[in-house]
């Protein structure tokens, strides 16, 4: 599952859709792994417009990473010889880190979503649907 994901997926448990605990998932005992992806500058300008920042900051810090800006880089330019520098440092973490192994836990339900060779299941047993 690629770093990027994470901000996409929340419990699915019905008590959870309105609680602002169940976003971002918590992830615990990850393995990661990097994956060599193409390069595309573009991609990530207009992505990056669509990320919950805080949520990243979040799960970059449970997987043990805390050298992220505290705010979201903006208005970057991927001609820039500058903005170059960051978006390769974030194409790095949110297209190429990959979580092969963990668990993610809702803080709302605690609910445990296994990852098992880079999938997630978010599968629920019928007395959580």
């Amino acid at each position: 599952m690629k770093f990027l994901t994470t901000n996409f997926v929340k419990c699915p448990i019905k008590g959870c859709q309105s609680s602002l605990d169940a976003f971002p998932l918590k992830y615990e005992e990850c393995q990661l792994a990097q994956e060599e992806q193409e390069y595309n500058p573009e991609f990530l300008c207009h992505m990056l417009e669509r990320l919950d920042w805080n949520a990243i900051l979040k799960v970059a810090h449970d997987l043990g990473n805390d050298s992220l800006p505290p705010t979201k880089p903006e208005d970057l330019d991927p001609i820039m010889e500058d903005d170059q520098a960051i978006l390769k440092d974030l194409h790095t973490l949110l297209l190429e880190t990959q979580v092969v192994d963990g668990k993610m836990v809702c803080k709302n339900c605690q609910h445990i979503y296994y990852i098992k060779n880079s999938i997630p299941n978010f599968l629920l047993p019928p007395h959580l649907c």
